[in-house]
């Protein structure tokens, strides 16, 4: 590994992505057991961890976002940005993520199922259209 290589490994990352209500999204995520990173009482940020090795992932006010991107949020009635894998332990784990991200006022745009053997997953949007896969290998 030359050095460029350990510096960005040695990185912790960060995602951003723009939402349109941070309450409802608070509220979405909490829901699915995601963890809280601080208490951003300024109603622009809320922030979460993900996954094992504490992915964080700041959703911003949209209006903030656009102003620190210096341009437009993705319409993703219109496309995709990016979507999330979610590592299940049982075909049962994916079949709550589906049924969980429902009832907390997501849409599962892909219900649970054998995607090509062995894999078994299923799709949700949150209520902004930011898209999670949940995988779970059958081996």
């Amino acid at each position: 590994m030359n050095n460029t290589e350990s510096y960005i490994r040695n990185r912790q990352i960060w995602a951003n992505l723009p939402v349109k209500d941070v309450e409802r999204t608070q509220k979405f995520y909490e829901s699915l057991g995601f963890k809280l990173n601080g208490d951003h009482k300024s109603g622009h940020l809320v922030s979460f961890f993900a996954g094992r090795d504490d992915l964080i992932i700041h959703f911003f006010q949209v209006d903030m976002f656009k102003e620190a991107s210096k341009g437009d949020a993705a319409d993703l009635s219109k496309g995709n940005e990016i979507m999330y894998t979610i590592g299940a332990n049982s075909r049962q784990e994916v079949d709550t993520w589906a049924e969980q991200a429902e009832k907390a006022g997501g849409t599962v745009f892909a219900k649970p199922a054998v995607l090509q053997a062995p894999w078994y997953g299923c799709g949700f949007a949150d209520p902004d259209g930011h898209k999670w896969n949940v995988f779970y290998n059958g081996k």
